[in-house]
């Protein structure tokens, strides 16, 4: 029984199995919407509208769906206040903290390697 519980669980862990649990939560934190949302709320609380603002290009509709699921993953908390109209404020768990992270070790890499990429992108482009 031990034994195969920890089969599963390594098997949930396994981010290059098709039908892992790990996969699927990779999967959601690892958009480019979610990386934003993660990089905008640093250690602060947000509402909506202002998460809205401060990711550009992002649509009502995709940031709704994003914070869903980084709430499900628990990345995100969520407080409802009952007012009107109501006030919903969001801010990264200790989980999500963690991940924020790493998400700004991704930033800063882009930042210090964009000229590299740029350069590999327009000399890839040329040959095609």
């Amino acid at each position: 029984m031990v034994t195969e519980q920890m089969s599963r669980m390594s098997e949930d862990a396994d981010v290059t199995r098709a039908d892992s649990l790990a996969r699927e939560i990779f999967a959601g934190v690892a958009n480019k919407w979610a990386l934003l949302i993660i990089n905008v709320l640093e250690d602060r609380t947000l509402r909506f509208t202002e998460l809205r603002t401060a990711v550009d290009g992002i649509s009502h509709k995709m940031l709704t769906q994003t914070l869903r699921g980084l709430e499900r993953d628990g990345v995100v908390d969520r407080t409802v206040y009952p007012t009107v109209p109501p006030r919903v404020d969001y801010r990264l768990t200790e989980a999500g903290l963690a991940l924020r992270d790493t998400v700004n070790g991704m930033c800063a890499w882009t930042r210090r390697y964009l000229k590299e990429i740029e350069t590999a992108r327009h000399r890839y482009d040329a040959q095609r």
